[in-house]
């Protein structure tokens, strides 16, 4: 890059995709993500034959000398640091006035990608995540960067299983000296619902703010949301300075109480009262591991993609999201749960409407018939049942699953995630039998497993809902209602969605104001 500040492109419209032309050694293929600075294309090195991600500097941004010389120098910063668990950054240059950042092209998704699809991953994958995020961070603070943007957008998840963490020092392109303002473009402090509390008051920064920001994504990725919120990013960053995150063993009673220490240590508001170094919390993850999971990880297993949903054509790198990601951020949330408890009332209205106000209607036919006879898993037994359960959740298999129940039966955590996998296999395949057996277990869970109740009321309502039972389906909807926020697993979220649409389609709604007066009465909630 030349020192002189390029003329911004004024034959490049502001929002005009650049997919199909060629720039230098690169060609263009399709536009991947927007931000407010930059976009970034899936692009072609033609004489290396290779596959980048190419990151391309806003043309109306190019005449800013501070911009480029931090371009230049971030990019340079992030291309020292070799490691597998960071997204390598491969070129710097500029081309006909346009400004770019050739970097390697991950296949596959980002963290917030793939628990949109998923939901909160199971304890060895989420120890996986954490693992090799920290390898990053501990890779980068020997460089002395700071990553100031660490978010479940920017930490890859590879088809083979490793983790990348995208982005180093790329998102520092703020003023030198000057005060940073929250809502100016090109200012990046890093994203509010993940920033640290010195990194709200606008303090010097090192490691340990970067130890804060992986806590909030892996307080996000075992709970499924963040643990502050708000309605403007103020409110948002204002919660990290004063509020304390709500006890993840309240939200995930299920996790190790280690495990809930360690990431509440990361979230400590004082940076003296968090792990001094990534190189500590490494070691800590990794002790971890060993005492719930057994030995090493298995390094010859297929990884996140092992539900065979192909994510590899659209990785969706959001490398320079700012403001304006967090508010679409906290719009995915908010509404969201609008919509899940609105479908829930259009239901319970549905059940109203068909006259069943009963707690449970007798079925024609049993939901659980005589056990059947299975046959010994032809999976080798592994050495605990977290190793099981990893193997299990790689493979995706009935049989993976089943290898779980019958190698390690006293163990009732792993029995029962992998149990739920079970039930939700025996759905999508239509064996309806088997899945009522499980979906039945869980439907009477006691009050003290709310989650484990909704769960299988959720999955008997599918059942029934598939087999045209339309009524009785509604039935179950009405009793999952007053729990329905501890319904945690997004697929089966998705599903009863589909099956209050479903049930409205047939049985008819009910009066707004009807429904509303009941809902009062039943369950103390205002319109």
């Amino acid at each position: 890059m030349s020192d002189q500040p390029s003329k911004p492109n004024r034959t490049i419209a502001a929002d005009a995709d650049l997919s199909g032309r060629q720039l230098g050694d690169f060609r263009l293929l399709r536009r991947l993500g927007r931000g407010a600075m930059a976009e970034v294309y899936l692009a072609e090195q033609c004489q290396l034959k290779r596959r980048v991600a190419l990151k391309i500097l806003k043309p109306e941004l190019a005449g800013d000398r501070t911009y480029l010389k931090r371009f230049e120098r971030e990019a340079q910063a992030a291309a020292s640091l070799v490691h597998t668990n960071i997204v390598q950054i491969h070129e710097v240059g500029c081309v006909d006035e346009l400004h770019y950042i050739a970097q390697e092209y991950v296949e596959g998704q980002n963290l917030r990608e793939w628990l949109a699809r998923r939901g909160p991953p199971d304890l060895p994958h989420a120890l996986s995540v954490m693992r090799q995020a920290a390898a990053a961070l501990a890779k980068a603070a020997e460089q002395g960067v700071v990553h100031r943007d660490i978010k479940p957008e920017n930490i890859m998840l590879t088809r083979s299983g490793e983790v990348k963490v995208a982005d180093f020092g790329l998102a520092r392109l703020s003023r030198e000296g000057e005060t940073t303002d929250l809502t100016q473009i090109g200012i990046t402090m890093g994203t509010p619902l993940y920033m640290s509390p010195e990194q709200v008051e606008g303090k010097q920064l090192d490691p340990r703010s970067d130890i804060y920001s992986l806590g909030v994504t892996c307080y996000h990725m075992l709970t499924g949301t963040p643990p502050f919120s708000g309605e403007t990013a103020l409110g948002v960053a204002v919660q990290h300075l004063k509020k304390d995150a709500k006890p993840l063993e309240s939200l995930r009673p299920d996790l190790p109480p280690a495990l809930c220490r360690t990431v509440h240590k990361m979230l400590a508001k004082s940076p003296e009262q968090r792990y001094q170094s990534a190189r500590e919390l490494l070691r800590e993850v990794r002790r971890l591991q060993v005492e719930l999971c057994g030995d090493a990880w298995p390094e010859d297993l297929p990884g996140w993609d092992a539900d065979g949903v192909d994510v590899s054509d659209d990785p969706r790198l959001q490398l320079t999201q700012q403001l304006d990601g967090l508010m679409k951020t906290i719009a995915l949330y908010r509404p969201r749960r609008m919509r899940w408890a609105w479908l829930m009332a259009g239901v319970v209205a549905t059940f109203l409407a068909g006259g069943l106000l009963a707690r449970w209607l007798v079925n024609e036919e049993p939901l659980a018939v005589a056990e059947s006879v299975r046959k010994p898993s032809n999976l080798p037994k592994q050495p605990t049942a977290m190793r099981q359960l990893y193997l299990a959740s790689q493979l995706g298999s009935e049989d993976a699953w089943w290898a779980v129940c019958e190698y390690y039966p006293d163990d009732e955590y792993c029995v029962r995630r992998a149990e739920q996998q079970l039930a939700q296999i025996y759905l999508r395949e239509g064996n309806y039998v088997e899945a009522l057996k499980l979906f039945d277990k869980f439907a009477a869970a006691p009050e003290s497993q709310p989650e484990l109740r909704a769960f299988g009321l959720a999955g008997q309502c599918g059942v029934l809902n598939r087999q045209g039972k339309h009524r009785e389906s509604a039935n179950v909807l009405g009793q999952l209602f007053p729990i329905r926020d501890k319904l945690q697993n997004r697929q089966m979220q998705q599903m009863v969605e589909r099956v209050i649409r479903r049930n409205q389609e047939v049985l008819g709604p009910q009066s707004p104001e009807q429904f509303r007066q009941w809902l009062e009465e039943q369950f103390g909630e205002e319109s």
